[in-house]
């Protein structure tokens, strides 16, 4: 049985990145409650308690945008069926695949993808769930029953997780329930709001809990005033896909007048509670609406470019001040510094430029922005190498070749836009390392799992085994959604 390492009372580090940026010769205490009791700078010599690092120290970012049966998915989906290949051929195949998880199932493939996220450099990751249901689209006797294999993949990883337990009622504007092949998503504001009592419940260390409303065209409108009621004492984070693509903006419009974030704003719903994942086409004055009610927003660039949902207006939301949480959604990245990458590098192929408006220092700039804007997303308003914040931090292995000769000035910088990018060599979660020297203490039966899944989901598809009463090929040719179908 491999040990996990005793968790240490103290870091000495040279070099940490703090909320006002780099700070030399930095202490930072470990209190009992598994936050930083104290960050001193200027300590010249590392005291006896203290860990001394050789590296730079780097406070951990939340993934704040996650749906983890998909990273069985990753890589798997891009053999298009031609030029026409878009969201909604990929959708087809993602129904084949969830249809296929099960807690067991779902256990391995989450703890594999926390495992990499944990080595991407993010220490808390924001779940938002929707398979709600077993293979047959009924109930478990446990409501819990597939959470818990999320929050068993957690533990075993030490990863903190925020579950976002999600209200799905309709396939769109004007349908009265869900498809066939998304029975198994069915979720009411009474069931969420039991099931996030019940995590609640449970007291966790590392497991939060927050709630979600899968977008404005799944949930019905005596739903969000429903949840709202329930919730209103509620403090956590309340995400919604939102504005993710024209043809939902363009239905929303049909349906109601407006479209999706001005139908939230004029509903009353935004309040720093709100979490809008993607928010890609959305107008001035929408983003305006979202900056004035505190809300948040969770842009996910690797998964928006795959499939091809558009661009984030960057310098719309620097020029607003709304700083930018980060999620990976479908896995097809999970590295925090590929998807900032993506953010500056398909701005500046839009625009010809290399400046962006409201950002001289993007690296910096966009990492703060993540990392306050991650840490209210996951419902942890204390968040980074700050005294109240959980003890989570990256070492950065600054002798690594794309960081040789960086000086501490540029080094973040070099970190984010030197691609093949560094490994963090060690990784902290709650006081206790996770990642020592590129290693976890459970990799090994992680990696294992996670083949085995892999293997078991691949054979049904391989023998077409109905599900939901269903046959459902992989390589089926998707069919042609209607003009208010919705995306899970």
């Amino acid at each position: 049985m491999t040990l996990e390492p005793v968790p240490p009372k103290a870091l000495w580090t040279p070099l940490a990145w703090l909320p006002h940026g780099w700070q030399r010769h930095v202490l930072l205490t470990i209190g009992q409650d598994d936050c930083w009791a104290d960050v001193e700078t200027n300590v010249l010599t590392p005291p006896p308690e203290a860990v001394p690092l050789a590296g730079a120290l780097l406070p951990g970012l939340v993934n704040a945008h996650s749906h983890a049966f998909q990273r069985a998915f990753a890589g798997l989906a891009e053999t298009t069926t031609g030029e026409q290949d878009d969201f909604w051929s990929w959708r087809s195949r993602m129904y084949h695949l969830a249809a296929r998880i099960t807690p067991e199932l779902l256990r391995a493939i989450a703890a594999q993808l926390y495992l990499e996220l944990l080595r991407g450099g993010y220490t808390q990751v924001c779940e938002f769930h929707y398979l709600h249901r077993d293979v047959s689209s009924e109930p478990y006797p446990e409501p819990l029953t597939m959470l818990e294999a999320l929050i068993h993949a957690a533990e075993d990883v030490g990863i903190g997780l925020t579950l976002l337990p999600t209200v799905y009622e309709r396939a769109g504007f004007g349908q009265p329930d869900l498809l066939p092949e998304q029975r198994r998503f069915f979720a009411t504001p009474d069931f969420v709001w039991e099931v996030v009592k019940a995590v609640e419940a449970g007291n966790r260390p590392v497991i939060h809990v927050g709630l979600a409303l899968h977008s404005v065209r799944a949930v019905r409108p005596e739903s969000f005033d429903h949840l709202r009621r329930l919730a209103e004492d509620f403090t956590g984070p309340i995400h919604i896909h939102v504005a993710e693509q024209v043809a939902e903006v363009e239905a929303c419009l049909r349906a109601t007048g407006a479209r999706p974030v001005a139908w939230l704003a004029r509903e009353g719903y935004l309040d720093p509670r709100w979490q809008l994942v993607h928010a890609t086409h959305t107008d001035a004055a929408e983003r305006e609406a979202i900056a004035r009610s505190g809300a948040g927003v969770v842009v996910c660039p690797t998964t928006e470019a795959n499939l091809g949902d558009g661009f984030v207006d960057l310098p719309a939301w620097a020029e607003l001040g709304v700083p930018l949480a980060i999620g990976s959604d479908s896995h097809v990245n999970r590295d925090w510094r590929e998807e900032l990458r993506w953010l500056v590098y398909s701005t500046r192929l839009l625009t010809q430029r290399r400046g962006i408006a409201g950002l001289p220092s993007p690296a910096a700039s966009l990492f703060t922005g993540a990392q306050l804007a991650g840490g209210d997303a996951a419902g942890q308003p204390t968040w980074g190498l700050t005294p109240g914040a959980r003890a989570d931090a990256l070492v950065l292995a600054t002798d690594t070749p794309t960081l040789l000769g960086a000086t501490p000035e540029h080094l973040l910088e070099a970190v984010v836009f030197s691609s093949p990018g560094p490994a963090w060599s060690d990784v902290l979660v709650a006081g206790r390392w996770w990642l020592q020297r590129g290693r976890h203490p459970r990799q090994g039966r992680i990696h294992a799992r996670f083949k085995a899944a892999m293997e078991t989901l691949w054979e049904t598809a391989r023998l077409n085994v109905p599900v939901n009463g269903l046959l459902v090929s992989q390589n089926a040719e998707p069919t042609e959604p209607s003009a208010d179908d919705d995306r899970p």
